[in-house]
């Protein structure tokens, strides 16, 4: 059975026609969002191209975008600000055809929760760490999203009442400690990238590693406020700042075991993402498939 699913982004539209049933990535679409083309077109040709290219017949489409989806799951009903004319596109009326829209980060979730290191578990807490955080909830093997489409939304919980307000009002959010978009902001001018201020700290840069340090340490405590509430099986993390591997898990290992509640002795495993930067066109594959009620 396949399926395509696409994900809209801010620089990239990527869209994949994906074996439903094995995971496999059949077909794979780049195109630049703000190229020469209109983004709306370049995603209806990206469609078209991929079901041209399919063998055998296409059994649902799916598209990820950043934003909060309307309740049917048809449109991006809120995403104030970024991408214009995203908001209200219908998107099965412009493709003319059924799709079905869904969170970017929840399709991150999704991915992994089919096809991915989440494969197998019922309960879920997903992180996506990048220019700001994600993240989704799957309950009982079943994506939440929540009244308004909102849940999920982890980088806005707050992990220093006494931090700066973030984009939502949030005071002290994860997004802020941890997102690559305020590094600037928290090195105090030093680094413009997460990428940079790990540079330093594997020099052993002591301002680095106090920059760096505080930063996994209020993930820690996000995280542990996130196991407090939905008792996951396992929590995966997604995003561009898991590149750094060892250097983000060791650290975040020892946050942990000071934070964590372990009844029993029992600890929730933490799992770097299987998949990159295709995660949301193979997520909003999977959400179509689940959504289409005579093939989920």
């Amino acid at each position: 059975m396949n399926a395509i699913g696409i994900d809209l982004g801010g620089t990239w539209i990527k869209g994949v026609l994906v074996n439903i049933d094995t995971g496999e990535v059949l077909r794979q679409l780049y195109q630049p969002t703000n190229g020469e083309k209109d983004w709306k077109q370049a995603v209806a040709e990206t469609v078209d191209a991929l079901r041209q290219q399919a063998a055998g017949s296409v059994r649902a489409v799916g598209l990820s975008a950043p934003g909060l989806p309307n309740e049917t799951n048809q449109y991006i009903a809120f995403m104030p600000g970024r991408l214009s004319g995203l908001e209200g596109l219908h998107w099965g009326h412009f493709l003319n055809g059924r799709v079905h829209v869904v969170n970017d980060a929840h399709a991150a979730l999704l991915a992994e929760a089919r096809f991915g290191v989440a494969r197998g578990h019922k309960h879920v807490v997903m992180l996506t760490l990048g220019t700001g955080v994600g993240g989704g909830v799957l309950i009982d093997g079943k994506l939440y999203q929540g009244n308004f489409q909102k849940a999920g939304h982890v980088g806005h919980m707050t992990v220093d009442s006494s931090g700066d307000r973030d984009i939502t009002g949030a005071p002290g959010s994860l997004e802020d400690a941890i997102g690559n978009a305020t590094i600037e902001r928290r090195s105090l001018g030093r680094f413009t990238s997460t990428y940079q201020l790990l540079e330093a700290y594997k020099r052993a840069d002591y301002f680095a590693q106090w920059v760096w340090l505080s930063s996994v340490q209020k993930l820690a405590v996000g995280i542990t406020s996130l196991i407090n509430c939905f008792s996951p099986d396992l929590v995966v993390l997604g995003g561009g700042i898991t590149q750094a591997e060892d250097d983000l898990l060791l650290p975040l290992a020892e946050f942990m075991a000071l934070y964590e509640w372990r009844p029993g002795g029992q600890t929730t495993p933490i799992k770097i993402a299987q998949f990159g930067d295709m995660a949301g066109a193979i997520g909003a594959a999977s959400f179509a498939v689940q959504s289409e009620p005579d093939i989920g």
